[in-house]
């Protein structure tokens, strides 16, 4: 799989993990001039604003921790904006997805809720 290939299949199995989870997904790859939200969804009454991350092997290291300081700020910025944009959201929050696709066709998916630094 090619990279871009790896993160569309990634953002699928997270939609679909949020959705069996009881969240509703309101945007996928939600842009605001050069930020982008990978999925943005809501669960009770709360925006929660999520990073996919999904890697094909673990020889550079996890999902998990990819992500860096720059990145969260990109994603603190994109929701101000997109709160902005939807004044209704009070409530917000950062999550993560990490998947890692396997060779065969299994995949493993660990989600980090309310993520913050």
């Amino acid at each position: 799989m090619k990279n871009k290939d790896t993160g569309f299949f990634g953002e699928n199995i997270a939609s679909q993990y949020l959705e069996s989870n009881g969240f509703e997904i309101l945007e996928n790859n939600w842009r605001y001039k050069h930020l982008e939200i990978d999925i943005i969804a809501s669960k009770a009454n709360r925006l929660h604003i999520i990073e996919v991350k999904t890697r094909s092997s673990i020889d550079f290291g996890y999902p998990e921790t990819m992500i860096s300081k720059t990145k969260m700020q990109f994603l603190k910025n994109a929701a101000a904006h997109y709160q902005y944009q939807h004044p209704y959201w009070k409530w917000l929050q950062f999550d993560f997805i990490a998947i890692i696709k396997k060779p065969t066709s299994e995949w493993v998916l660990d989600f980090f809720e309310d993520v913050y630094f």
